[in-house]
């Protein structure tokens, strides 16, 4: 029998993009701002003892400054441009504007009732992304290790969950995804079981330096 293996799943700390309001997506590549590094200075205090032996992130640079850190032992972070954040093609970069807010909502609301293909022009549909990241999965399960950490974005990690409980792509925005928002699972075997949901319990912790 398989042992269980554990996932510590996140979102990416804080960027000026999101502070700002502004659509980053695959084709932004910003890097955390100060209280993103403090989100993942505080992370890692928290989690630093936990014996990781697979570390993985996207191929952005936010979320690999997320879990930079934990590279110890001769582990690094492997990046796999599956669990990129979603293309928002011509929103990326720009302000959130109420015609561009109009444009992008009714893209999340068609996702929200089934309608996957709708997509902004230039950018990737929600079936898109989910193809991506159910291929992703499929290679995790098939993966060596005990226990791992993988760092992604807001719209990937709402997908990725709604795939790992088995809910439609329609259910994303009941998904939280805080800036460091933790999901902790469980495989056994079968079925990833959720022990802890968009968790940010370590940024209570007071980090010195």
């Amino acid at each position: 029998m398989m042992n269980p293996r554990v996932l510590y799943l996140l979102r990416h700390g804080e960027t000026d993009h999101n502070r700002f309001g502004i659509i980053q997506g695959r084709g932004v590549d910003s890097s955390l701002n100060e209280t993103g590094l403090r989100q993942a200075k505080a992370f890692y205090s928290k989690y630093a003892g936990e014996p990781f032996d697979l570390l993985m992130c996207s191929s952005l640079l936010r979320s690999y400054q997320t879990i930079a850190s934990f590279e110890r032992n001769g582990l690094s972070v492997l990046r796999d441009s599956r669990i990129d954040e979603i293309s928002w093609g011509e929103h990326e970069g720009q302000p959130g504007i109420p015609e561009r807010l109009e444009r992008f909502q009714s893209i999340v609301e068609g996702w929200s009732t089934g309608d996957f293909d709708q997509k902004a022009d230039g950018g990737e549909s929600a079936r898109e992304l989910g193809h991506r990241l159910a291929e992703f999965l499929d290679e995790l399960r098939r993966r060596e290790f005990s226990k791992a950490l993988i760092c992604t974005h807001g719209r990937t990690l709402r997908a990725l969950v709604c795939l790992l409980k088995s809910w439609s792509l329609s259910d994303m925005e009941k998904v939280g995804h805080a800036n460091t928002g933790l999901y902790l699972l469980q495989f056994n075997g079968r079925s990833w079981n959720f022990l802890r949901e968009n968790d940010v319990s370590h940024l209570n912790i007071e980090v010195q330096g």
